[in-house]
């Protein structure tokens, strides 16, 4: 496939959505809600759970399945108050010593001005720069689309793993081709200058693992599951200053 057809990929009807790789992976999830300031922003599903017993914080930017629950999720695009409500439970799981896991799927965050009003631009930078300093290993999964700062605010993490066919680009390929080329129809063209595929970003170093999806069958959440796992056992072993350490020198080289 070429990099427009990937992009037609992540945005495919069907596709399994942070609730379902949540359902598939981490055992006795509790939903927990809100940001302690505005809102509970239903785009970003957050809780806590266990993945083969170890205790994890997940967080998970939810498109919905259906019409009636992509209007309830927002499509996907969160609010200030999501960002404020992930890092709420960031800080909560660097307290217990929590792994925290992150499945990402939007086009963006919401940029409508009732965001920009409650500090969008500010709750994004600051999602990203407490998740870089967090003491507890994290891992980011994109598992659809991985939309401009509305993505990179919840993949500031020790690894960004993504599946065969995800996207992760600093803009919509359509955005792209009506700033460049003032044309929308030169999204194609947009979509290989962006080098936003997974193998793109796996070269550029900006992500660590390509996921292959195997029809996102049973036995590919049951392999994510295990390879999530050995992560954590992993990273748990690092001090955790060590942790943040490195997580600044991997940004910092971008």
């Amino acid at each position: 496939m070429n990099a427009y057809e990937i992009v037609l990929k992540s945005r495919e009807k069907g596709r399994p959505t942070a609730l379902k790789y949540i359902g598939s992976i981490v055992e006795n999830f509790i939903e927990l809600h809100g940001d302690r300031r505005f809102a509970d922003d239903k785009a970003i599903v957050a809780g806590i759970g266990t993945i083969s017993g170890m205790p994890v914080t997940v967080i998970g930017i939810e498109k919905g399945s259906d019409t009636h629950d992509k209007i309830a999720h927002n499509f996907g695009c969160a609010h200030p108050e999501g960002y404020r409500k992930a890092v709420r439970l960031m800080k909560e799981a660097e307290k217990f010593h929590r792994p925290v896991l992150c499945f990402v799927d939007t086009s963006g965050a919401y940029c409508g001005i009732g965001a920009e009003e409650r500090g969008q631009s500010e709750a994004i930078a600051m999602s990203i720069l407490d998740m870089i300093r967090l003491k507890t290993p994290t891992l980011t999964v994109i598992i659809g689309e991985g939309g401009s700062g509305g993505a990179l605010g919840l993949s500031a993490a020790d690894e960004v793993w993504i599946t065969e066919t995800s996207t992760y680009s600093v803009i919509s390929p359509e955005g792209c081709a009506s700033i460049l080329w003032k044309d929308s129809s030169k999204v194609a063209e947009a979509s290989e200058c962006l080098k936003l595929t997974a193998n793109d970003l796996l070269s550029l170093g900006a992500a660590e693992r390509v996921l292959a999806e195997d029809g996102f069958s049973d036995s590919f959440f049951a392999g994510l599951k295990g390879e999530i796992y050995e992560f954590f056992k992993e990273k748990m072993k690092i001090p955790p200053e060590q942790l943040a350490e490195e997580r600044y020198r991997r940004f910092r080289k971008f």
